[in-house]
């Protein structure tokens, strides 16, 4: 069944690339990110049955193992030089054991089509352990010097919690656009951003934007009604998927009912994108 929005919708995040099965939490090997997709003709089928005009691509993660996600680099940036429509972000990672492997990625920074560098702590490390400090510099100075976005995974209760994250706003976001994925990633996260530091941030000039995928239910209503409150914001908000963890028709549902149909909402699905990217 085809997926098509009366808006023209961007995707800002979503990932390319099957992972190994996992005995995650301690039972057997399983797949849940059931609809990853192994190639960009696969990809781009998905792109053409959603309407979804621009995506920004990242290699899938998840497992504990970060060299599967390494070699999904190179995925990316071939889907980027194969269509246009498609954007590349380059898996990076702030632990120290990976600082080679995040050398090799970032020294593809410059190819055509990559426009974002991606860090989660959700496989170690942490924003503020010292251990951790030479890679994120090395992460954001390579996205200073090429005019990336750097994704950065928030999750509530672990290593990646808003309180971590702070710190590489603090650090980073005064030159680097700041992308903090799923809004906190729960409701502690999601109170936290909406209740007043994500504003605060964007009022001291911090390049920070955020996305509803994972959101949980009253998260993109009241971020929208904040915005309205408070007057900023409008142009730090993107649509994103998060395919295969996440769910294109689910995430764009729950964005449209709470932005509605008329200039946020048009600004959410694909103008931030557009000015974010420097796109026509």
């Amino acid at each position: 069944m085809t997926t098509r929005s009366p808006l023209r919708v961007h995707d800002a995040h979503r990932h390319l690339g099957v992972l190994p099965a996992h005995p995650f939490y301690g039972g057997p090997p399983v797949n849940p990110d059931t609809t990853a997709r192994a190639t960009i003709d696969e990809l781009l089928a998905d792109l053409d049955r959603e309407g979804t005009e621009r995506a920004l691509v990242l290699p899938n993660y998840g497992v504990p193992d970060p060299s599967t996600s390494f070699a999904l680099n190179d995925l990316v940036i071939e889907a980027a030089q194969r269509d246009d429509r498609v954007l590349a972000g380059l898996w990076t990672s702030p632990r120290p054991q990976d600082a080679a492997a995040t050398d090799k990625a970032l020294a593809l920074a410059g190819e055509r089509g990559v426009a974002a560098l991606k860090v989660s702590f959700l496989l170690g490390g942490r924003a503020g352990d010292e251990a951790c400090r030479p890679q994120l510099d090395a992460i954001f100075a390579a996205a200073r010097t090429h005019g990336l976005v750097v994704h950065v995974h928030t999750s509530p209760g672990a290593a990646s919690d808003v309180d971590e994250i702070a710190l590489l706003v603090e650090r980073y976001a005064d030159e680097v656009p700041l992308h903090l994925v799923h809004l906190g990633g729960g409701v502690s996260g999601h109170i936290k951003l909406i209740g007043h530091r994500f504003f605060d941030w964007i009022a001291a000039g911090k390049r920070v934007y955020t996305d509803t995928s994972w959101a949980v239910g009253f998260a993109p209503r009241w971020l929208a009604a904040e915005i309205e409150r408070r007057g900023i914001g409008a142009d730090r908000v993107l649509f994103a998927s998060d395919q295969p963890w996440g769910d294109f028709a689910g995430e764009h549902a729950r964005l449209a009912a709470a932005f509605g149909d008329g200039e946020l909402a048009a600004l959410a699905f694909s103008g931030n994108f557009e000015a974010l990217h420097g796109l026509g």
